[in-house]
Parts: C-alpha cells; structure tokens; sequence
C-alpha cells in the first residue's frame, strides 16, 4: 500500500466501525469473546499489514475514549493482529483447512501480549465478559497467571478464528461480485 486511495480509506473506515460495533456488542451482552478484530482483520486481508494496524489503532482510540477505556491499554494486541492478518491474509486465498492454522497465528501472538496485560495491569479483572471465566478458574484453584493465559488462549482464538471465517467468506463474495462487474 503505497498512497492511500479513496477507496482505502473508506474500507478503513468500514472497519473501524465494524470494530466499534462489534466491540460494544461484545461488551453489553458480555460475551467471552471481542469481537473487536473482524473489522482490522478484514482491512488486513484486503489492503495490507499497514492498514490492518492502522485499523486497530483507530478502533482502540475510538473505544477508548467513548466506551471502554480497557481498549487503549490492548492496543498493542490490536496491532499485532492487524499486522499478522494482512501477512498471512493480504493477497492470499486460504483454504478451508488452513483457517484454524491462519486463526493461530494470527491470536498467538497477541495472545501472549494481552495475558501480560491483563495480568499485571488489571490482575485479571477486566471489561470483558472473559473475566468471569478468570474468576471462575482462579476460585477452583488454578493461579492467577495460568487462569488468564489459559482463557485469553482460548478466547482470542475463538474471536480470531470467527473474524478469520467472517472476512474469508466476504473477501470470497467481493471478488465474484468484482469479477461480474
């Protein structure tokens, strides 16, 4: 992605806002799960690592500042994401096997980087509705750290792996609808 485009920025601003929405839906009905990345794996997918990072830092500042103030503090998750996203997404057509390969790659990373957050900024305690299973799992007995390693492990990999299939399943439906054009 060499000079942002019209058309660029106006997928970016797409998916910031399924970011948004999505992310506030998650943290209303207090799901397990974000739903904050379909939107950054989408821009990922169709403009590149750099968008899908630019994607993510936007999405977490809009949050941030208007619902939920964890957001700021993931960014660093939501960059990775975005970036790995588009390496393993941008001009690459994934088969159905190897989605739940590409959802690892892209959650393990930030996995690790939102583990150590949540462990040492907020101590497992945090907006989402992944807390609860925190709490759950510290209170029959397993630590903290491995309580909140163990469900952000799980949980940005449903999240990731959902957003994955999300964004393959349009990507494959703009270019049939592209190519009749």
């Amino acid at each position: 992605m060499k000079k942002f485009k019209t058309r660029h920025l106006t997928i970016i601003a797409l998916a910031i806002a399924l970011n948004y929405v999505g992310s506030n839906i998650a943290l209303v009905l207090r799901l397990p799960i974000y739903l904050d990345s379909i939107g950054t794996i989408l821009a990922g997918a169709l403009l590149g690592p750099l968008a899908g990072a630019l994607t993510a830092t936007a999405s977490s500042v809009l949050s941030g500042i208007t619902t939920d103030l964890f957001a700021l503090y993931y960014l660093p998750d939501g960059l990775l994401t975005g970036l790995l996203a588009g390496w393993f997404l941008y001009q690459h057509q994934r088969s159905k096997r190897e989605i739940p390969l590409v959802a690892i790659g892209v959650a393990l990373p930030g996995t690790v980087v939102s583990s150590l957050i949540t462990y040492f900024l907020f101590h497992g305690i945090t907006s989402s509705g992944s807390s609860m299973i925190v709490q759950l799992l510290s209170g029959l007995g397993l630590n903290q750290f491995a309580s909140i390693t163990l469900v952000q492990a799980g949980t940005d990999y449903l999240d990731r792996l959902l957003a994955i299939v999300i964004v393959t399943q349009v990507c494959y439906h703009l270019k049939k609808q592209i190519a009749t054009l």
